[in-house]
């Protein structure tokens, strides 16, 4: 299908109404990030289906927990050709940390094979476990070395990364929101792709949202060069009323529709509705 075709395809349907203008993928601000297979199944067929009704709304499918890892090689092929299809970048998501446990050795062999099987992005995570700055550094210099965007994580909780309490996480205990902030500028000098920024301790299994610290990370960092995680409508939700259209979000798949109602400006809460708009260049 030649560029032209594609961007035929996918005109959408009603466009003779009013709606916030959205920048055509390749996108470099408004980005939207789903969620693959974690929750749910998600198999060639469901990504199609998706991908055919919302695929100009999504730019990057994330894997989660390693789910790949449990694909035959031949259908985890298809859902990345699928995404290719649809210029949707494909995202192993923060399974490395999981990796680095195994040693040097298996790191280098994950990263040679995330690139042989065509994923686009290697999210360098590590909730789980304490690793030195410098080595963090080299495993993005590593990643893209192999050919692939290279997505550090990075966030203000030990221990994020899982379905733990907010009690449990507590006991765990927070970084300094400028610790978060020097790594990921950093990552960003020695070429990374983009950050992400992790929702535990922020706006996911808190009692009360840190909001001072998104305001600290969007001052210091801008918006262009970060990714919020906000897989939850109310989260989604305070960030586009805060922080506008085109901040780039990671949402389940399940909220794709949802999260773009409320970019386009067509479709919200009491507190959106009719309040989220854009003033394109002419």
């Amino acid at each position: 299908m030649t560029t032209d075709t594609l961007a035929a395809s996918n005109e959408l349907a009603f466009s003779f109404l009013r709606a916030n203008h959205r920048p055509r993928k390749p996108r470099t601000r408004g980005v939207t990030e789903i969620r693959g297979p974690y929750y749910s199944v998600m198999g060639p067929r469901y990504l199609k289906d998706v991908l055919d009704t919302m695929g100009e709304h999504v730019d990057a499918l994330k894997f989660a927990g390693g789910s790949f890892t449990l694909m035959p090689e031949p259908a985890l092929r298809e859902i990345i050709e699928i995404a290719h299809e649809h210029e949707v970048l494909v995202s192993t998501g923060g399974f490395i940390e999981h990796v680095l446990t195994q040693g040097t050795d298996a790191v280098d062999r994950y990263i040679s094979e995330v690139a042989r099987v065509g994923f686009d992005i290697l999210e360098v995570s590590a909730g789980f476990i304490s690793i030195p700055t410098d080595d963090m550094l080299r495993l993005v210099e590593r990643v893209q070395r192999a050919g692939l965007k290279a997505k550090p994580e990075v966030g203000i909780q030990f221990g994020a990364g899982g379905a733990t309490t907010p009690a449990e996480l507590a006991q765990e205990g927070t970084r300094d929101v400028g610790y978060a902030i020097d790594l990921a500028r950093r990552c960003l000098d020695a070429g990374a792709y983009m950050i992400m920024i992790e929702s535990e301790g922020i706006t996911e299994e808190v009692t009360s949202w840190r909001t001072d610290v998104v305001a600290t990370i969007a001052r210091e960092l801008g918006l262009e060069k970060v990714m919020f995680e906000a897989a939850d409508p109310e989260v989604f939700g305070w960030y586009v009323k805060n922080y506008g259209p085109e901040v780039n979000l990671f949402v389940d798949h399940s909220q794709i529709v949802q999260l773009e109602c409320l970019r386009r400006g067509i479709w919200g809460t009491k507190s959106l509705w009719g309040r989220v708009i854009t003033y394109p260049e002419h």
